[in-house]
Formats: C-alpha cells, sequence, structure tokens
C-alpha cells in the first residue's frame, strides 16, 4: 500500500508539472523562440529601438458562433468550443504577442467565422468576445497601440454576396472602418485593399471603388517603399511550394462565380489578372496575406523584380493551426524587399495504476536481487569506512628506543564482549547460533494469509483451490485501489487547473 501511495504522489505532482507547462510553460517558450527582425545590411544606427516601428501581425482569428459547427447557440457544446478556443487565443495574444511590445497591430482579416450570415445581435456578441481576446478594452492595447484591420470574406463575403446584403459592409466599416486605405509605419506606407471585391461583377460599386482607390495611389510617393495588405493571396500556380514551415498540404486555385456573372462566391487565390495588375500598379516590396490558415512563403516574379509575399496562419488552434502563428514585422527608414520574417497523460495514469504491482517495484523480476546487491555494496563501504575510522580513532604512546629515538605505539584497547538476555551464544570464532531467533521471524503477508484460507477441503481430505473468488476479490481491490488514487490526483489538479484556466480571462 505504501508503493502505491508514492505512485499516487508521483502522478500528482506529474499532472501538476504537466499541468503548468500546457497552460503557461509553453507559451513563454514560443516567445523565447521569436524576436524582432534586422537586416544584416543596414547599418546598426537604424537598427536600435527608437528607429524602426514594431509591427505584429495577426491573421485569422475567426471567432466561432453558431454558424461554425451547425449547433444551436444556446447549446453546452457550442459554449464550451467557443470559451476554449477564445482563451487560446486571448492566452497567445497575451503571453505571447504583447510581451514583446508591439507599436503597431495589424490584423489580415477574417475576424469573426459567420460575419455575413448572424444577426446584428449576434454579431455585436462576437464583436464583444473579439475586443476581449484581443484586450481592446484594456489600457494595454487602446488608445496605446494603434490598430489596424482588413476586411475577410467571413466579415463581409465574397462580390456576389454584396449585392444581395449590402448591409453587412455598412456593419462592418462601422465598427472596424474603411475597407481600403493607407497608413504608414516609419517611412514604410502599407496599403490596404478589400481582397474580396477584385475579382467581383464589373458593373459592381465595391469593386469600381476599390480599383480607383489602388489607380488613385500608384502614381503618388514612390521614396517610400510599399507593402500590399491583402486578405485573399495573390495567384499562384497550382502545386507551388510554400517553404519550410507550411504543416498543411498545399491548397490550389478553386473559385466558384454565382449565376449570370454576379461575382464570386469563393475563391481560394485572387486571379492572375488581378495580382498581375495590383503588382504593376503599386510595386510593392513586400505582400502579406492570409485566408489560407496555414504559412506559405512565394516569390511572385515582376518586370520590377521578385516580391515575396508572406502568407500567415491562422491565430485559432480551431481553425486548423495546433500552432498558432503570428508575425513580428520590423518597419525602418529602409525596408529590403526580402524581409523575413490530455489525452497521452491520463492512459499512462490509468496504466501506471492498474498495472503497478501491489508490493512495489521490488516484486518484480530482479528488482530484489538488484537492491540486495546495492544494499550489500553500501555495507562494504560503510563498514571498511568504520575499520579506518576505528584506526583513526585509537590512542598512541611515545616510547624511546636504547639509542635514543622515540616511536609512537598504538595503545591496545581491550573490548568488552556483548552480552543478550534472550540470546546464548554456541561455537567458536565467528559461529554464532541464536536459539530464540524463530520468535523474531516476521509474520507471513496477509496475501500468503488469504490464499492458506481460501483453500477447501474435500471429501477424500484433498485441498480443492478457490481460485475464482480469489481473482475477482483482487481485481476489485485493485480497481478501487484505482480509483482512489484518481479521486486523489483529481482533487489535488483539478483546483490548479481551474486557476491556470482562468488567470488570463478575467480582465485586468
Amino acid at each position: 500500500m505504501q508503493s502505491v501511495t508514492r505512485l499516487t504522489l508521483l502522478l500528482c505532482a506529474a499532472w501538476a508539472a504537466a499541468l503548468l507547462y500546457g497552460e503557461m510553460g509553453a507559451y513563454w517558450a514560443a516567445r523565447l523562440s521569436c524576436s524582432w527582425p534586422s537586416s544584416s545590411s543596414s547599418p546598426p544606427s537604424s537598427l536600435s529601438p527608437n528607429n524602426h516601428v514594431k509591427i505584429a501581425v495577426v491573421a485569422d482569428p475567426q471567432l466561432m458562433d453558431s454558424t461554425s459547427l451547425g449547433l444551436p447557440p444556446s447549446s453546452i457544446a457550442l459554449q464550451a468550443a467557443e470559451f476554449y478556443t477564445d482563451l487560446n487565443m486571448r492566452r497567445s495574444f497575451q503571453s505571447v504577442v504583447l510581451p514583446f511590445k508591439p507599436d503597431v497591430l495589424l490584423f489580415l482579416g477574417d475576424h469573426f467565422d459567420g460575419g455575413p450570415y448572424m444577426s446584428n445581435e449576434e454579431w455585436h456578441e462576437s464583436l464583444s468576445r473579439f475586443k476581449h481576446i484581443f484586450s481592446m478594452n484594456e489600457h494595454i492595447t487602446n488608445p496605446n497601440i494603434p490598430i489596424y484591420y482588413l476586411s475577410g470574406n467571413h466579415d463581409i463575403g465574397y462580390s456576389a454576396f454584396h449585392k444581395i446584403h449590402p448591409e453587412v459592409i455598412s456593419r462592418y466599416e462601422k465598427e472596424f472602418g474603411s475597407r481600403n486605405y493607407q497608413f504608414s509605419a516609419g517611412k514604410v506606407d502599407f496599403v490596404v485593399v478589400d481582397a474580396q471585391t477584385l475579382d467581383g461583377a464589373k458593373e459592381s460599386k465595391e469593386r469600381s471603388s476599390s480599383w480607383e482607390f489602388i489607380k488613385a495611389l500608384s502614381p503618388g510617393n514612390k521614396t517610400n517603399p510599399k507593402v500590399l495588405l491583402t486578405h485573399i493571396p495573390l495567384y499562384r500556380p497550382d502545386n507551388s511550394p510554400c517553404g519550410p514551415h507550411r504543416s498543411s498540404p498545399v491548397i490550389n486555385q478553386r473559385v466558384s462565380n454565382a449565376a449570370m456573372d454576379q461575382g464570386i462566391t469563393y475563391q481560394n487565390y485572387l486571379s492572375k489578372e488581378t495580382s498581375d495588375l495590383l503588382l504593376h500598379l503599386l510595386k510593392p516590396v513586400l505582400v502579406l496575406s492570409g485566408h489560407d490558415h496555414d504559412q506559405c512563403t512565394v516569390v511572385h516574379p515582376t518586370p520590377f523584380g521578385p516580391v515575396t509575399e508572406h502568407t500567415l496562419g491562422t491565430i485559432s488552434w480551431q481553425q486548423g493551426n495546433l500552432y498558432p502563428s503570428f508575425m513580428l514585422l520590423s518597419a525602418g527608414p529602409k525596408l529590403p524587399a526580402n524581409s523575413t520574417g490530455i489525452e497521452h497523460e491520463f492512459v499512462v495514469t490509468l496504466l501506471l495504476l492498474i498495472l503497478w504491482p501491489t508490493n512495489g517495484l521490488r516484486s518484480l523480476p530482479y528488482v530484489n536481487s538488484f537492491v540486495s546487491f546495492m544494499r550489500s555494496v553500501a555495507a562494504e563501504l560503510f563498514s571498511r569506512t568504520k575499520e579506518k575510522d576505528d584506526e583513526e580513532d585509537g590512542e598512541y604512546e611515545m616510547v624511546w628506543d636504547a639509542e635514543g629515538s622515540m616511536h609512537l605505539v598504538k595503545k591496545a584497547v581491550a573490548r568488552t564482549p556483548s552480552t543478550s538476555s534472550d540470546s546464548r551464544t554456541t561455537g567458536r570464532g565467528n559461529v554464532v547460533a541464536r536459539p530464540t531467533a524463530r520468535k523474531n521471524q516476521p509474520e507471513p503477508d496477509s496475501s500468503v494469509l488469504v490464499e492458506m484460507s481460501s483453500e477447501m477441503i474435500s471429501e477424500d481430505g484433498g485441498k480443492v483451490p478457490r481460485s475464482s473468488k480469489l481473482k475477482i476479490r483482487r481485481v476489485l481491490q485493485r480497481l478501487f485501489r484505482v480509483i482512489q488514487s484518481i479521486i486523489v490526483i483529481a482533487a489535488l489538479n483539478v483546483p490548479l487547473y481551474m486557476m491556470l484556466l482562468f488567470k488570463d480571462w478575467i480582465d485586468r
């Protein structure tokens, strides 16, 4: 039983360590593995913190709602999924992104999952969750850090949807601002475009307004480099490699059009014509995009040189990215063209509790002999040390010989023979016989007594073992022991888990 208690305490400590790492340590490790990028070709003065703007980029939070899994809005399953997904994004943002102290926050679209299809009440509820997740109601991000947004297809839909429901655009713009605009960070101009309207119907006013904005920028200030921000990535040929950081298969182009040329209902990438025209008019040095939910780095060849596009992975693990992604971008006076940027624990616990020997590890083969060997080695070392100490602790006297030389001679120490009141010593040398030793023998193990009592005498005088009842009793005892240990482990770790669970969810 003592061995089971030690195992239970060991499993409690292991579970506590796993909870601390999963709820805190994993985020610290991710933060330590990232840093703000710098260019070795730039002079040291341009890389100082006061001479460049630090921009943290987040893509596709895509907050869950009633349209995500087809569950009723009031269902417990949907509420639990929303809670854990929101908590994971909030913890990732607060524990990893904000500690880098960015100067600017940039969201690359798809703030919601069912944005175009939600009622006003549900949309504003999702908006409140969005602000809570990304700490916009707290002083750490508002108003100290400027925030810029892109519209995504899960926020306003594609071009074919706008003609039927134009109110979704006005609802988005009322809260997040214009869908096409430009802002500057350092000496870099960032151009935000509504990619969902670029391949729309030619008579669409949303498409016309987006292209008018882009064309008005093209002959503008050419001294500052431009970075193009688009939620939908630019066109790339099928099966184009995405680089070593992608964890999922490459997604090829897929386009769905509404009837009678009323616009796009879905597309993975912008069309080749639209992509080429964007690159020709804006001549960006860098393109940032989202929508794909996984990382992808491609290089677009253009007449004025290659242009690198980085597609960011989603920050939400519920959207297929088990390792939430974000980007750290440094915008300085000169931006280079090629800027880079519980199930297992539970199973192990059950197996250990079920298979752990009742008498501990010593009941396993070779373990008892190994322990005896180690004890004999320790006893041998201890006895030698003791003999040496006895020699060192002896008394010495000075003796002079006939020539006048002095010598140290150890005195003889008389040893008192040990006596025992309950034993008699017989024989010679080191041979000792103790007639009363049988009285001091340990009592037989309880398991042995059970086995002896479980036998019954048959009619002819022979003993018949009751093995079936004994096995059932042992199984029940082991099951009770496992349940008892699980209760102890849960009692110690559930409060710890609840504390870690809500520590990042409560407003500071």
